[in-house]
């Protein structure tokens, strides 16, 4: 059964009514593009909503969602870890890598300013992880809580592919 439902969407669409962007977007290419939900921790979740972190990070030790699921245009809802929606964002750009010490220098060295990740815990914690996904986000806009009911543990779940992929 999916997250979604007329019910959601007309929810989102009212969320956004007053933003000429996402109320163009979600009528014209929402059809054609990837939805994912994210969940965040704070401090990350109010640093993307305020426009001060740019680029989203995911790491794991396997190739789950965003990797190789993440693509341009994209439309990510952004959740609270334990809580509602309380934003949407457009993915404009992404990449992926196979870490390596080559590339975890490369992330490190290009994305730590715009992922607000100069605590050197943030990247101890993805030491182990395989894979990367870094995506940068635009056209943030937050709204009104929307509330979904979530009960499994992942981080980011893609909720629809984009057309072609269906």
């Amino acid at each position: 059964m999916s997250l979604l439902d007329y019910h959601f969407y007309e929810q989102l669409r009212l969320a956004v009514r007053h933003d000429y962007f996402w109320n163009n977007y979600l009528n014209e290419c929402a059809p054609k593009v990837g939805l994912h939900l994210a969940v965040f921790v704070e401090p990350y979740l109010k640093l993307v909503l305020l426009g001060q972190k740019t680029v989203e990070s995911r790491f794991s030790k396997s190739r789950i969602a965003p990797y190789n699921s993440a693509k341009e245009g994209d439309i990510v809802l952004l959740k609270k870890s334990s809580g509602p929606i309380l934003g949407i964002c457009q993915i404009t750009k992404v990449w992926f890598y196979e870490l390596d010490p080559n590339s975890w220098h490369t992330i490190r060295k290009e994305y730590t300013e715009s992922l607000c990740a100069q605590d050197p815990g943030f990247w101890r914690q993805r030491k182990a992880a395989s894979y990367a996904t870094i995506m940068q986000f635009h056209n943030v806009h937050s709204f009104s809580p929307i509330k979904l009911q979530k009960r499994d543990r992942r981080g980011w779940v893609l909720l629809k592919p984009h057309f072609e992929e269906i």
